[in-house]
């Protein structure tokens, strides 16, 4: 048994609201409701709300299927949040010098699939860890790279070179140790 539901038009960018449900994707029922209650993210309670929505539509279409389910065999097969509108809901906020930055308000659509199906099973490496088969939605994003800073490669600090002369004194048998460094030598014409 397979029930699903959507929330419109919830306020916060669609961007803030992915980190809430991917935290949920693939878990028990019971379990994705207990990390939205304790989540400090502003999105978490709307996205509670329809979690709470798709289990009631879970127990509907049970009932008029005549069938018997168990809320707590439930879990989150697919969870997926869209970009929602911001036109006519512009605002201007004032800048330096006279100036006025746009300021956009945005919106996401949150939609979230229950079932009581089997969970896929889960991978066992050759290390003994167990790995967690993924929904769907993220294998087919796996082939992806991502953009930005998280892509780009860091630069390699270099420190000046330096090379270690070791001498010996003459007092004692302890090798005395002196870094120095390399200088270049200015040619005069």
């Amino acid at each position: 048994m397979e029930a699903t539901a959507s929330a419109k038009y919830l306020r916060g960018s669609p961007q803030k609201a992915r980190l809430v449900v991917d935290m949920i994707r693939g878990k028990d029922v019971n379990q994705a409701l207990a990390i939205l209650r304790y989540t400090k993210k502003r999105a978490a309670l709307s996205i509670e709300k329809c979690m709470r929505s798709a289990i009631a539509n879970a127990n509907e279409a049970a009932e008029k299927a005549n069938v018997s389910i168990d809320p707590d065999d439930l879990w989150v097969r697919t969870a997926f949040v869209d970009r929602g509108p911001t036109k006519n809901r512009r605002r201007v906020r004032p800048a330096p010098q006279g100036r006025a930055y746009r300021e956009q308000r945005h919106f996401c659509h949150v939609t979230i699939s229950l079932t009581n199906d089997a969970k896929p099973e889960e991978k066992t490496s050759k290390g003994g860890k167990t790995t967690e088969v993924k929904p769907a939605r993220l294998a087919e994003s796996k082939g992806r790279r991502r953009g930005g800073a998280a892509a780009a490669p860091r630069a390699k600090r270099t420190a000046p070179k330096t090379e270690v002369k070791t001498q010996k004194s003459e007092t004692s048998e302890k090798p005395v140790t002196k870094k120095t460094t390399k200088k270049k030598v200015k040619s005069e014409e």
